[in-house]
């Protein structure tokens, strides 16, 4: 199907889109079995990947290059190096690989390198589900394109609409952002959808759910200038196939793990809360463990993240917490401090399980059991990345 038959077939393509909305955003309220939590790291070097060339070889512009040996590259991770030519080719791709394999690289470094000698014109939408993981997408194209002349724009909720108003005036070559606030954006008559010619979708089965579903739709209906679509993620949701295979043509896949499994070398473990036992002191017994040097804790609820919290100050615990009650600001400083070792302990719902790259977490820990295997998979997926080991518990009652 060429461009031109895109355009025409458009109508009927996304009324039936509309017909398959997954039903995976709500919740069930049926426990997963506990054993599905317990799993032996193995040895990180079975797991390791030897790339065919090093950085210096791929076929981009040598300024990229350079700006990536700065930032500590050596070679590309797998999923980069099956993914940059089909996307500087313009192919669609769909890429599922496991958390902290350099997925953002795989699409930025190629795009970042089809953007060179263009006018900043809105040509690529980013769009990611949390404000966290635009914010950090944004700041790893800047390190990628530094001194290329290249302009980005990060549009996310918890920010003032009106700054992102005036702020669009400019034009960008790429702009990143959560679905609520592009679509705010076009409400306002801020930005044209049919100027952007490549879509992104990081965490793709996130977006294309539930709650995220009708925003994309409306976008992706607004981009009838569409050429080039990439969706990346660590997990699949088999009832999205029909709506995926609308919005790619003839994609290349790049598949790198058979199902939604959890990284070999993450040593996962559940801890059995007994009758009359406190939680709240088994989790301090833990975390007071010098082992435990940087720990992430997950819990469903706001209101539960900000409780753990704060026993966790009361018992003299470096402690912060960040969840959807808190302002943009509060959240970045959060993490900030998370990332320095300013804090010991990042308490938070999940929207740091997605994509959110902070090195050498020692400890994710469960403090409830997640209502699904995706959602346990991205939280434990924040530790033993990039080939390191890590460890996982979850607390069972």
């Amino acid at each position: 199907m060429n461009n031109t038959q895109k355009k025409t077939g458009k109508p009927n393509r996304y009324k039936s889109f509309r017909h398959h909305s997954s039903v995976k955003g709500r919740f069930s309220k049926k426990r997963l079995d506990a054993d599905l939590f317990i799993k032996k790291a193995q040895p990180v070097n079975e797991t390791q990947y030897t790339a065919s060339r090093v950085i210096k070889d791929l076929p981009v512009n040598k300024s990229i290059i350079a700006n990536l040996i700065r930032k500590g590259y050596v070679s590309p991770t797998e999923i980069q190096e099956k993914s940059i030519e089909p996307i500087l080719k313009g192919r669609d791709l769909m890429g599922l690989a496991q958390t902290g394999t350099g997925k953002t690289g795989a699409f930025l470094i190629p795009l970042a390198h089809n953007l060179l000698g263009k006018r900043p014109s809105f040509q690529i939408l980013v769009i990611s589900p949390t404000r966290e993981l635009a914010v950090q997408i944004e700041q790893e194209f800047k390190s990628i394109a530094l001194g290329l002349g290249l302009y980005s724009g990060c549009l996310i909720g918890g920010t003032d609409v009106r700054k992102d108003i005036m702020k669009l005036r400019k034009p960008y070559h790429i702009v990143i952002g959560t679905p609520g606030r592009i679509s705010d954006m076009v409400r306002q008559g801020a930005i044209d959808l049919s100027h952007f010619s490549t879509l992104v979708l990081d965490e793709f089965d996130r977006l294309l759910d539930m709650g995220f579903s009708p925003d994309i739709l409306k976008i992706v209906d607004g981009m009838n200038n569409r050429k080039q679509t990439i969706l990346f993620s660590a997990t699949e949701d088999k009832s999205q196939k029909i709506m995926i295979g609308k919005l790619l043509n003839s994609p290349v896949e790049v598949r790198l793990r058979n199902g939604n499994v959890c990284g070999d070398n993450i040593d996962q473990e559940i801890i059995r809360i007994s009758e009359g036992e406190k939680k709240m002191d088994v989790l301090i017994n833990l975390i007071n463990d010098p082992s435990f040097e940087k720990v992430l804790i997950f819990d469903d609820t706001k209101h539960g993240v900000s409780r753990i919290c704060r026993d966790l100050r009361k018992a003299g615990i470096r402690a912060d917490e960040i969840h959807g009650n808190k302002s943009q600001n509060y959240r970045i400083n959060a993490l900030e401090a998370f990332k320095n070792r300013k804090i010991q302990v990042l308490v938070a719902t999940d929207v740091a399980a997605r994509g959110i790259d902070i090195v050498n977490v020692s400890h994710v820990i469960n403090y409830q059991q997640p209502q699904n295997m995706d959602s346990y998979i991205h939280r434990i997926g924040r530790t033993g990345r990039a080939g390191k080991s890590g460890k996982a518990y979850t607390f069972v009652n």
